[in-house]
């Protein structure tokens, strides 16, 4: 099975002309029975060999990281003693990047190539907060207000993991990657925002707020990366896939609980907004052609209808009805995507289809 980035790296290495390569996924389209840029088609395995040397390199990371825990146990390079060390993700990074240079880089793996760029940035991130911990001292961080502090400690550690992320795409063209970094961009910006408010009252609002206006700008960035390919036959389009990904709970989560509407005890009214902005986002996603925002705001609107039902009166029957709906309506959803997506698409203002997905041929 090959994918859409398989087929670039055959025309970028001269295999196949660009003209054969278009070809091929037009045929494939015609003989499958939805188009292809319908399908949010990305590449995550390609047989189980992925599986398998994902979970080896899972073990051989866990292994590198307890050896390097010990180590800095046994020279006292840890946290307020008994805590954790730096050398433990420092460890886990270095280890991910040169198994990248074999499996991400030479054999071009997809599932080992995610596992390994979280795992090389999330490790740059914990070793530089870990070791400005320790710079800066542990009783530093203790008493009434060392909320201002931890941010800034935060604030570099995502500055750290940034520039990993830069470096990690510069090398391997992970498209992951650039989620990665924006995640990091994120969180340099809700850790200064925090360090600058300090433990004041409203903090959650602030930084829930600042989460959802970066999360519009998530989104808008993964809208530029796909207007940049319509039809979704290029590696932009896997970069676009998980930025949107990201984009979905910043923005989705935010939003429901800023409205009040998680806070385990919804009403009738507070569940019937829940369906409403709902509806919203999957008329959001259906422009877009993107699935992610149905996906991060389903366990919101679960739980509401689950509510409404044991309000009306269907206590022993509220999760299995709630189930019935979303389970039937997602279906029909999916079975009829191509139809509704051309209704709403067709009714946008021109200007704004340009810069949407195509849209495909409704299958017969």
């Amino acid at each position: 099975m090959y994918s859409q980035n398989d087929l670039d790296d055959a025309v970028a290495a001269g295999a196949i002309t660009p003209e054969a390569a278009t070809a091929l996924r037009g045929f494939v389209d015609n003989q499958r029975s939805s188009p292809a840029v319908d399908e949010e088609q990305f590449r995550l395995i390609t047989g189980f060999n992925d599986i398998f040397v994902s979970i080896a390199a899972a073990i051989l990371l866990f292994a590198v990281g307890w050896i390097g825990q010990s180590i800095g146990s046994n020279i006292g390079f840890q946290i307020e003693g008994d805590g954790p060390s730096p050398l433990a993700p420092a460890l886990i990074a270095a280890t991910a990047w040169g198994l990248a240079l074999f499996f991400t880089a030479r054999r071009r793996m997809a599932l080992p190539s995610i596992l390994l760029l979280l795992a090389f940035v999330l490790g740059v991130v914990s070793a530089t907060g870990f070791t400005m911990v320790l710079a800066i001292g542990e009783a530093r961080f203790e008493g009434d207000e060392p909320g201002w502090l931890a941010g800034m400690v935060g604030a570099v550690a995502a500055l750290a993991g940034a520039v990993a992320a830069f470096i990690h795409w510069r090398t391997f063209r992970v498209p992951i990657t650039v989620a990665a970094g924006a995640a990091s961009v994120a969180g340099i910006v809700v850790a200064l925002i925090a360090s600058a408010v300090g433990n004041t009252d409203g903090i959650t609002d602030i930084v829930l707020g600042t989460v959802l206006l970066l999360g519009i700008g998530v989104f808008l960035y993964a809208m530029r990366w796909d207007s940049s390919d319509p039809a979704r036959v290029t590696r932009r389009s896997d970069v676009a896939f998980w930025l949107h990904l990201l984009a979905a709970p910043m923005i989705v989560h935010p939003v429901f609980t800023l409205l009040g509407l998680n806070d385990g005890d919804a009403t009738i009214g507070e569940g019937l907004v829940v369906i409403a902005i709902y509806i919203a986002l999957g008329i959001t996603a259906l422009a877009i052609d993107r699935r992610a925002l149905l996906v991060s705001a389903l366990a919101y609107v679960l739980y509401a209808l689950n509510e409404l039902f044991e309000q009306f009166g269907a206590v022993s029957l509220n999760i299995a009805l709630t189930a019935l709906v979303i389970g039937s309506a997602l279906l029909l959803l999916s079975a009829f995507w191509h139809q509704a997506r051309a209704a709403i698409v067709g009714r946008l203002p021109g200007g704004l289809r340009g810069y949407l997905p195509q849209l495909s041929p409704t299958p017969a």
